[in-house]
């Protein structure tokens, strides 16, 4: 239930989801990169800004409305969603861990949409295990020399600024993990991006690869000691947001099903009056409720100030899961029709098998989840 300082800021989420969105995203879809104006007018409404304070020209509002404005998003495209995500999340860090001066000379663009951002922590060596991470931070007098290559980051194609995680101390130790503010702009990133047969437009997947990258000292995020207990909690929190964007597809999947269902006539009555079709409808929604019930546990646990690490988990897997099953049920429900770019059946497949790699694989959160006792999930 969303708090009523949230409400009109989610209202003009859902309006720019159905009349920009929806529009572009089927042109994302085949590869066209987001139009600059779309950024901005995200930005304008504040999807780069929710959590950042009101002092430094944030909302100031709460990790569920951050939540529910990923799902309203990626309910149409998932990559945009999280392109926009990754971005706020960088805006946030800055305004929240770094001096004011600091903050009020990168925040004016990542909050006007003029530039976009990413965090960098995974490596080809280093997904998961990121106490493997052989990016290097070198200290000198008057900051630090950073090294290595960050590959597979959500906006890396783009983005102009990082919090770039690397290794400050002996290969291994996560203790010796610190944070850095990166400029991407500067000559000694070689920045490339990442193609597949799942069009990464939307999300800007990329890569770069830093050489005696300067940080001055004031660009220190998160210093060795803290950053890797820092990494394990905005994980969990990422965990429950992708959970929701996976429901928010697949309840948007629904919806056109059951439209089409409603007006597409078979044997002389519409699909709706067929007992088997609606079977498959009443499984899939059946499955979708499940699903969401776990996203508000998840929700409830971090409002709350519980641990979250098994219930972010579990709510990951299931919606991920979710998605990956009952998308297809339901574009088969629409039949051939359902693979027309004007509904977002394909684009949401792709997407589902993205949300399964980021933020943990599933395989891995399956093997947290062998070890928890659910019962009784408080709410």
């Amino acid at each position: 239930m969303i708090g009523e300082d949230a409400a009109p800021f989610l209202a003009q989420v859902r309006d720019f989801a159905r009349d920009t969105v929806t529009v572009r995203a089927p042109d994302w879809a085949k590869g066209q990169a987001i139009e600059p104006e779309v950024v901005a007018r995200a930005a304008e409404i504040g999807l780069t800004r929710i959590e950042v304070p009101t002092r430094l020209g944030g909302l100031g509002l709460g990790f569920r409305a951050k939540v529910e404005a990923c799902a309203i998003v990626a309910a149409t495209d998932f990559g945009f969603a999280m392109s926009l995500v990754n971005t706020h999340n960088v805006a946030k860090r800055i305004a929240t861990t770094l001096p004011e001066t600091v903050a009020r000379r990168f925040l004016p663009d990542l909050l006007s949409g003029a530039s976009m951002a990413c965090t960098a922590l995974t490596e080809e060596g280093a997904g998961s295990d990121v106490a493997a991470l052989s990016c290097t931070a070198r200290a000198v007098d008057d900051g630090w020399f950073l090294d290595g290559e960050k590959t597979w980051i959500v906006n890396g194609r783009h983005a102009a600024l990082a919090i770039v995680y690397a290794q400050c101390g002996e290969a291994g130790q996560s203790a010796g993990i610190g944070a850095f503010l990166v400029d991407l702009t500067d000559a000694s990133c070689r920045r490339f991006p990442i193609e597949t047969e799942i069009s990464q437009a939307s999300i800007g997947t990329g890569g770069f690869r830093l050489t005696r990258c300067h940080v001055p000292t004031e660009r220190m995020v998160l210093p060795p000691g803290t950053a890797f207990k820092a990494i394990l909690s905005e994980i969990n929190g990422a965990r429950i947001y992708v959970a929701a964007m996976c429901c928010a597809m697949v309840s948007s999947a629904l919806r056109v099903a059951q439209a089409y269902g409603e007006m597409r006539q078979t044997f002389g009555k519409p699909l709706t009056q067929h007992p088997a079709w609606r079977e498959g409808i009443a499984h899939s929604a059946t499955s979708l409720a499940a699903s969401w019930s776990l996203v508000e546990a998840a929700l409830l646990a971090t409002e709350q100030g519980r641990d979250v690490r098994h219930l972010a988990a579990a709510a990951k897997v299931n919606a991920v899961d979710l998605a990956q099953t009952v998308l297809p049920r339901l574009l088969h429900a629409m039949g051939a029709e359902g693979l027309r770019d004007s509904y977002p059946f394909t684009r949401h497949l792709g997407a589902a098998q993205l949300a399964a790699l980021t933020d943990g694989s599933t395989a891995m959160l399956l093997e947290r989840l062998g070890r928890w006792d659910p019962t009784p999930i408080p709410l």
